[in-house]
């Protein structure tokens, strides 16, 4: 489902009033048609953790393709005033506007791809005005989307095969922090959500049950469960906890086996507060003592990567798991953090001239030139991933160099394997790409994951994956630090 039938109208102010001076200031200068280099990346993986899911591609696909500035746009644009009560924008720059088709070049790291700090995620390449243009609503939707996936990949990884279904529209930041959240979530690996609007859109599988308001609205909770199991004779799970959990176990049993004979099937049954190792446990001796060995014990009530894993070493006998809140909000960290910088322009004489952005914090510094990422594997999976400026030639002896800590380097091997990590998204302005399904995208992270080392992906002081930079271009760029500094 594309962004336009979620969205009806248009997203071409979806940016920041910057993006749109900078804009006018280019065409003002003349500069708005120069070539340019953009990349857009993370300062450091998220959730302290040893690894980012990449994610959002298909939404950044789907806002280009229909990246046009209308009427009712323009008139905005137009209405808009500077301090003085002039126009802040001249009527031929609006005109530019609406004549403006989109035709940069970009280059795209697959969604569900694992990827590392400093690592361009896209590639933006093409008239400064427009790859410029871009930034916030790129960074917006990759941001968002990478953080949750990730967040995901982590959640489903400490379930350790258990069924983790998507519980958090209800906390979700708004609106379309839901539907991004579940389709994001699906990519990090959950089997379904309860979003039904996600369901329809991105073709997830929707699961629930039942509210606890159900169990309040009827005289008894036996009466609740038998009525929900009529309505939902196949598969059906009962939320036990609203007044005594176990008490609501037995009830849930009870009814299963007075259902029985109608060809009713208790599903599961689901806890969502209190102590939930000692409640699980009890619960399925009751489910197991009464012949309910097949029956699922759900749990909510939020849970993380963390407390799954707590759970788990506990001795809780839960084998599915509803994640709600600290899913859907990445809530041990609010933002990705990515960002968007010039890396390279080309000169009115056809050279690329590099460009760089210093900054006192060494991580804020950006990388110069036209990149690419190279990961290098063998059989047991992936060992480096070298980032290098395909405009300059690669030397025959290949050393990575860990952008934040120089004295860190890994030699590689001439007949090492490897791929190229950016793909031909769009060759100027024109879409080359073909988007995958959203279950591909999930198997693909799912295959992605298994390539990382165990003591990446661990939660507590993970390994740290060897990604740099290509040893001349951290040469290169030491150099152009130390020129700029000394101008």
């Amino acid at each position: 489902m594309a962004l336009k039938d979620i969205y009806a109208t248009s997203l071409s102010l979806l940016t920041d009033l910057y993006q749109l001076t900078m804009a006018y200031g280019y065409w003002k200068s003349g500069k708005a048609e120069q070539e340019a280099v953009f990349h857009l990346y993370f300062r450091k993986n998220p959730f302290t953790g040893g690894y980012t899911i990449a994610a959002g591609l298909e939404h950044v696909v789907q806002y280009l393709q229909d990246l046009r500035f209308r009427d009712e746009d323009l008139a905005y644009l137009a209405s808009l005033k500077g301090s003085q009560g002039q126009p802040l924008f001249e009527q031929g720059f609006l005109d530019y506007l609406r004549n403006m088709e989109f035709s940069c070049s970009v280059d795209a790291v697959p969604e569900g791809t694992v990827v590392f700090p400093s690592e361009p995620l896209i590639r933006v390449t093409g008239p400064l005005l427009q790859a410029q243009l871009i930034e916030t609503p790129l960074l917006t939707i990759l941001n968002f989307q990478t953080l949750i996936a990730t967040k995901a990949a982590r959640i489903v990884d400490a379930a350790k095969g258990d069924q983790v279904i998507e519980f958090g529209m209800r906390r979700a930041q708004g609106i379309d922090g839901a539907l991004s959240a579940a389709r994001a979530a699906y990519i990090g690996g959950v089997s379904a959500t309860s979003d039904l609007l996600a369901g329809q859109h991105y073709n997830i599988p929707v699961r629930g049950t039942h509210a606890h308001s159900w169990v309040q609205a009827f005289d008894s909770e036996e009466e609740a469960f038998e009525a929900y199991g009529d309505a939902f004779p196949q598969d059906t799970v009962f939320l036990v906890d609203t007044y005594d959990t176990l008490e609501g176990v037995k009830k849930a049993i009870s009814t299963a086996q007075k259902l029985g004979p109608k060809g009713f099937k208790l599903g599961g049954i689901r806890l969502d507060s209190g102590d939930l190792t000692y409640l699980s446990v009890e619960a399925r001796k009751l489910l197991d003592a009464a012949g309910f060995t097949d029956t699922n014990i759900v749990a909510s009530n939020d849970l993380d990567e963390r407390l799954i894993t707590h759970l788990k070493q506990e001795g809780a006998k839960i084998n599915v798991w509803g994640i709600g809140t600290k899913m859907v909000t990445a809530y041990d960290q609010p933002a990705l953090g990515g960002v968007y910088k010039l890396a390279a322009l080309r000169t009115e004489q056809g050279d690329w001239e590099y460009k760089i952005k210093l900054s006192e914090q060494l991580v804020k510094t950006s990388n110069p030139g036209k990149l690419q990422v190279r990961r290098y594997m063998d059989d047991s999976g992936y060992m480096a991933d070298m980032i290098y400026n395909q405009l300059e030639s690669l030397p025959d002896h290949l050393r990575i160099v860990d952008p934040l800590d120089s004295t860190r380097r890994k030699s590689i091997a001439p007949d090492t394997k490897y791929k190229e990590l950016l793909v031909p998204v769009f060759e100027q302005g024109k879409l080359t790409y073909t988007l995958p399904d959203l279950q591909s995208i999930q198997a693909t992270a799912k295959e992605e994951l298994s390539k990382l080392h165990e003591s990446i992906r661990r939660y507590l002081n993970p390994h740290s994956y060897p990604a740099g930079l290509e040893e001349s271009l951290h040469h290169y760029k030491t150099a152009l630090i130390l020129k700029l500094r000394n101008e």
